[in-house]
């Protein structure tokens, strides 16, 4: 259990910590994510008698990596025209073409030696028992590091307790070779974490700096991007400010309830009670980027007793509240993080899409306003967001442009609740608008980027040549094609509920955290119940699973968030949950009744890589079309195993232990 503990929460780490010192790895998490399934596939892979080099030299990638990264940080310039990121104003380090590939390789090499301690720990084992220490060790992980988040650890104590799991998974021979290594990353570690101005919040890495300039008081970076500043209240309602905007453009408005989304540090807040409100919901994501607000901003918004503070996803908020403003403000809404498992769903996603824009002017009072700023960086941008306010409230909204692709958009309930000085009209052809099936707002057009091609191409190349060279006998996995296609099937399904509990509950990194969890345990109970059967019905399982899959194709997004929290989290649970028990207990029968439980459990992980490299399909056809191709997947899996051997009917009987044991 302690092998699985450890498996599942260095993945996570190395998630978090490469995204948060690579610019690029925060946009595409599942660059780690991949990673880790190919190495850990490969540990499951090679027979027992071989690679054991792999587990005597765990350490030393984990230290190469981690060293790797802090010396040589990569911030990616990306002028693409397909896909928008948030990224740093210079690019640093080696080129991303020279580290990316290493991180991925160094990855596979730290995830399949691990991988490799635990499937000799599984061979010890019948499967079903093996696999049930493997989902406990799973969920331990996962609650480790998600009490670890709650706690905002710094950097060093993820490294000294994964140091402290594999020196005991080493053994006493391996103290030497394995304790200088570790030695080396917690230093490396040690080092950052003691960097002056360096926190961690359950999103970011983040650096305060104070600034020289008189324009602002302190500047904050998230994950080495510069990511906000601390401004004093005189520069704040300046003549030419993007804050004011809002107010001098709604000159009728009282502005006496104001909504801000994206409160952050508490410039919004500050400007808003400036303007007389007498009530100022404040909704942030991240606690520690509030935090730092209420404990350096000169004007001490938060200390108001005006300003209620809401640590929340905004989208989510406007779902729970049935309060009305004056006025909405999306504050700067820019994360530079993606849902963790979910390899292209942001922060702010659900904040842009268009249910998300109607969700808030049902949240106005009569002659009440919406306006949102940013720096959008592309004019398509701005005019997909403009486009999809004109289409909302049936007139354009004002437009204030800045320097740097800065625009500020104010649409009043009626055109009579804004006065504007210049009125928006599109640059060219307006893109469609986002919306929670597809919530892409920083892509031009349905399609998946060259960017995101060039890189699952190489990772294709790269399993391939890592199977080839590692000496899998990959004849001996083609008997175990159902369990590679159920495999991609559960990490499509898996991602499909993380997107939909993500928008019934909000992007937070405890929603994500449970929903893993969630599946986790999901997956225990069918491994429990399969476990205490002596006899399954496939044929009925996989009707139900089939079945599952169909209820949650037909029941709409929309028809979920309508429900009250206590029903929307019952058809929420539901409608994730059920498919997945299904899928599982299908799994673990075939997995008691594999020849070769260790194999085959390999190239179900191998399975997973493939489906979290069909996620991407979503870009293109949106994340409930993902259903289908769970189903057809699924499909296949299910023929796979008619010429698996299995027993007429779809019946099977479970192995004895004993021989489960010896087949092992």
């Amino acid at each position: 259990m302690l092998a699985s503990t450890t498996m599942l929460f260095v993945e996570l780490a190395l998630i978090r910590w490469a995204g948060a010192n690579v610019v690029h790895l925060s946009y595409f998490s599942n660059f780690i994510l991949l990673g880790s399934f190919l190495g850990i596939g490969i540990g499951f892979l090679i027979p027992a008698a071989r690679g054991q080099w792999l587990t005597r030299w765990t350490p030393v990638p984990l230290a190469l990596l981690v060293i790797l990264v802090r010396e040589h940080p990569v911030q990616v310039r990306q002028n693409s025209g397909q896909v928008i990121y948030f990224t740093a104003v210079k690019t640093t380090g080696l080129p991303e073409w020279v580290t990316l590939p290493a991180i991925f390789l160094l990855t596979a090499m730290i995830m399949a030696g691990i991988g490799k301690i635990t499937a000799d720990l599984f061979r010890r084992l019948p499967s079903l028992d093996a696999y049930r220490y493997d989902l406990l060790g799973s969920i331990t992980g996962s609650v480790s590091f998600a009490l670890l988040s709650w706690l905002r650890a710094p950097s060093v104590v993820w490294g000294v307790l994964a140091a402290a799991a594999l020196l005991i998974l080493g053994g006493r021979r391996n103290t030497l070779l394995y304790g200088i290594p570790l030695t080396a990353m917690v230093a490396a570690l040690f080092m950052e974490t003691t960097t002056a101005g360096i926190s961690w919040s359950p999103y970011y890495k983040i650096q305060l700096r104070a600034s020289s300039s008189a324009t602002r008081a302190y500047t904050v970076s998230a994950n080495g991007v510069p990511h906000q500043s601390i401004v004093p209240l005189p520069v704040l309602l300046g003549e030419n400010s993007p804050y004011r905007q809002a107010y001098d453009q709604t000159p009728h408005n009282p502005h006496k309830r104001v909504l801000v989304i994206g409160a952050g540090n508490g410039n919004d807040v500050a400007v808003a009670l400036a303007r007389g409100a007498q009530r100022v919901d404040a909704v942030e994501i991240d606690p520690r980027l509030q935090q730092i607000g209420a404990q350096l901003h000169p004007a001490k918004p938060y200390d108001d007793p005006r300003v209620h503070v809401h640590i929340d996803d905004g989208r989510a908020f406007l779902e729970r509240t049935n309060t009305k403003y004056d006025l909405v403000v999306l504050a700067l809404p820019d994360s530079l993080t993606l849902v963790a498992g979910a390899s292209n769903l942001r922060l702010e996603s659900y904040l842009f899409t268009q249910q998300a824009f109607e969700a808030a002017r049902d949240h106005l009072a009569p002659n009440g306003a919406f306006a949102m700023y940013n720096y959008y960086r592309k004019s398509w941008l701005v005019d997909r967001f403009a486009g999809t306010l004109d289409d909302i409230y049936g007139h354009a909204p004002c437009m204030t442009t800045f320097h740097e692709n800065a625009a500020v958009l104010v649409a009043g309930m009626t055109a009579a609740d804004q006065s504007c000085r210049q009125i928006w009209r599109p640059s060219g052809a307006v893109p469609a608008a986002a919306s929670d099936d597809h919530p892409f707002p920083y892509l031009l057009h349905r399609t998946v980027p060259t960017l995101y091609l060039g890189a699952l191409g190489a990772i294709l190349l790269v399993t391939l040549l890592s199977v080839r060279l590692t000496g899998v006998r990959v004849r001996r996995t083609f008997r175990y094609t159902d369990m590679f296609l159920l495999g991609a099937a559960f990490l499509l399904l898996e991602t499909k509920n993380v997107i939909g509990f993500a928008l019934y509950f909000g992007t937070t990194w405890l929603v994500n955290a449970l929903v893993f969890i969630g599946v986790l345990l999901a997956v225990l109970a069918a491994v429990e119940v399969r476990r205490r059967l002596r006899r399954v019905n496939q044929l009925l399982l996989q009707l139900l699973l089939f079945g599952s899959l169909a209820v949650a194709w037909f029941v709409p997004a929309h028809a979920v968030l309508t429900l009250p929290f206590a029903g929307r989290l019952a058809a929420a649970i539901a409608l994730a949950f059920a498919p997945i028990f299904c899928a599982n207990l299908i799994f673990s029968d075939r997995l008691a009744s594999a020849p070769d439980p260790t194999s085959a459990f390999g190239a179900n992980l191998l399975g997973a890589l493939t489906g979290g490299a069909l996620e991407y399909l979503a870009l293109v056809t949106g994340y409930q079309a993902l259903l289908l191709i769970v189903a057809t997947l699924y499909l296949g899996a299910c023929v796979a195993m008619r010429f698996a051997g299995r027993g007429p009917g779809g019946r099977t009987t479970r192995l004895p232990d004993e021989t489960v044991a010896v087949n092992t």
